[in-house]
């Protein structure tokens, strides 16, 4: 254990709390209690670059190799500790304790792992043993490699655990997404990849948006982006997380970024709540 930092608190999601490879505690504003994350990529790689990424010394690239048997010891202990130990009583503030999910999420796009429907079914059969069965399991994701086998195979896991994913989608424009995610892709390929993914497995979209050199979200900016929701189908689709820039980006883009205000995201709220979906919002 690390005794540097008693308390978890929403402000920092050190991956280095409990010392393991795969395994990190947080305390998720969003999910508003103890989240277990599940981190695939210790190697620090991604096939994204967002702007908003906390993430120190990110790079290009994907998980490495797994090392399952020690990813099994490390969650089954852990989720032991949470269950039957006083890592709640010692590590999380009182109105936190509260396991509220097992999140695949971590330094990197998690199923960049060829390992992850392994993976998928060690955590599901760990939750289970320990008595967690009613503890959903999330798979926070960008969403680029739902073409793969495997992914769709995790998918399909995680949809009979009743589990759900998180899709990022943050810009409905090619600019808009390359400015804020790194990436040059076409939103029309995108959109496609959230409809397969949300035919897999409940989803949700989460979307991070924040002001970029003092300026708001373009109307157009937006437009397009409610564009990207409804060509999903509002129907397929869980709702949309919300949610805005609080913890440092450690990304040279950081300079540009902005927090907007509880209002502003409300604003934007009503206006994707106005095409029937259900939004939560985390300033």
């Amino acid at each position: 254990m690390n005794t540097a930092q008693q308390m978890l608190t929403v402000d920092d999601h050190n991956r280095g709390f409990v010392n393991m490879t795969y395994i990190y505690p947080v305390v998720s504003r969003r999910a508003r209690g103890v989240s277990v994350g599940v981190n695939l990529n210790p190697n620090n790689a991604c096939n994204w670059h967002c702007a908003y990424c906390q993430v120190p010394g990110l790079v290009r690239g994907a998980a490495p190799e797994i090392d399952l048997e020690l990813l099994r010891r490390e969650l089954e202990a852990f989720l032991h500790e949470l269950v039957h130990g006083r890592f709640m009583e010692e590590h999380v503030p009182p109105e936190a304790r509260v396991i509220r999910d097992i999140a695949f999420s971590g330094n990197g796009e998690p199923t960049s792992s060829k390992r992850f429907a392994e993976v998928m079914a060690l955590v599901v059969e760990l939750r289970n043993k320990v008595g967690l069965a009613h503890v959903p399991i999330r798979v926070i994701s960008n969403g680029s490699l739902i073409d793969r086998l495997y992914v769709q195979e995790g998918l399909r896991t995680l949809a009979a655990a009743g589990g759900e994913v998180w899709f990022k989608l943050d810009g409905g424009r090619a600019e808009d997404i390359a400015r804020i995610n790194g990436v040059d892709i076409r939103p029309e390929a995108h959109v496609q990849r959230l409809v397969q993914c949300a035919s897999l497995c409940p989803t949700w979209v989460q979307t991070c948006m924040m002001r970029w050199d003092g300026e708001l979200p373009t109307d157009a900016a937006l437009e397009a982006y409610l564009e990207m929701l409804k060509a999903a189908g509002v129907e397929r689709l869980q709702g949309v997380h919300l949610y805005g820039v609080v913890r440092p980006s450690y990304q040279e883009e950081a300079v540009h970024l902005k927090q907007m205000t509880a209002d502003e995201l409300e604003h934007i709220a009503c206006r994707i709540g106005a095409w029937g979906l259900t939004v939560t919002v985390s300033p």
